[in-house]
């Protein structure tokens, strides 16, 4: 059996992406921080589906932790799935934060730079020895890179996202010696948690929002995770060094 570690798949895309992965009989290590019990339950619609995944905590933004959670992942791998490497990481774990240029605090962008950059890249760099030769990676992106969807507030979190659109190429460059194909996804406008919940909290944005995208809504989680669990899978085998939007055509 083929195992993911998945980070942040206690809900939204990483829950879709993990759960994916799993119907395409992959099993899945789920990473959580904060929300225990979403990740309890990604891998229980693991289970129903006949699957298999364990859930361990993580913390993106704790880079001094990373060393502990290459241990606890080595545990998992061997008790649970009888192996002693996994295949495929999904670098989706991360977090949001708005503020216009003026406004922003030197702590709320270290912040933000190692949640979304840092963390992602030292993560990677820990479980590269546990990486199989072959494997796969694919770090979640945003296509607030791209500069038709331009939003203001969000200038750091895109700066980084785009940043790790680079370094996703270089990731495909040096890790291509060992056959590891290495992609990014960059998702529109998702229904998630994203952003302390923001469309749960205020669904009378959805319809003004969706307008933008040309196929007339806005993404849902799965939208995202099919696209993920392809290109970590077989039909994925061509392709590396990409940053593949997945928005639906926002601002086309």
């Amino acid at each position: 059996m083929k195992v993911a570690v998945v980070t942040g798949a206690s809900s939204g895309i990483g829950r879709s992406a993990a759960v994916q992965l799993a119907e395409r009989g992959v099993g899945v290590v789920v990473t959580y921080h904060s929300n225990e019990q979403g990740a309890k339950h990604t891998v229980t619609l693991i289970e129903q589906l006949g699957g298999t995944a364990v859930a361990l905590p993580l913390n993106i933004g704790d880079i001094t932790g990373f060393p502990a959670f290459g241990e606890a992942l080595r545990g998992a791998l061997s008790g649970t799935f009888g192996r002693n490497s996994f295949d495929h990481l999904v670098n989706n774990a991360g977090f949001a934060g708005m503020a216009m240029i003026e406004d922003t605090e030197e702590g709320d962008f270290d912040r933000l730079t190692t949640g979304l950059f840092k963390g992602p890249f030292f993560l990677t760099r820990t479980l590269l020895p546990l990486l199989a030769d072959g494997g796969s990676i694919v770090n979640v992106t945003s296509n607030a890179t791209l500069p038709q969807v331009t939003a203001p507030g969000y200038s750091v979190y895109a700066a980084l996202k785009g940043a790790v659109v680079v370094l996703t190429r270089y990731m495909a460059k040096e890790f291509g010696v060992r056959g590891i194909r290495v992609n990014s996804v960059a998702p529109g406008a998702t229904r998630t948690r994203f952003a302390d919940d923001a469309f749960a909290k205020n669904p009378e944005i959805i319809p003004e929002l969706a307008r933008t995208f040309t196929l007339g809504r806005i993404g849902e989680p799965d939208d995202i995770g099919m696209v993920i669990a392809m290109l970590l899978s077989e039909e994925g085998r061509w392709i590396t060094g990409q940053d593949i939007e997945v928005s639906g055509g926002q601002n086309l």
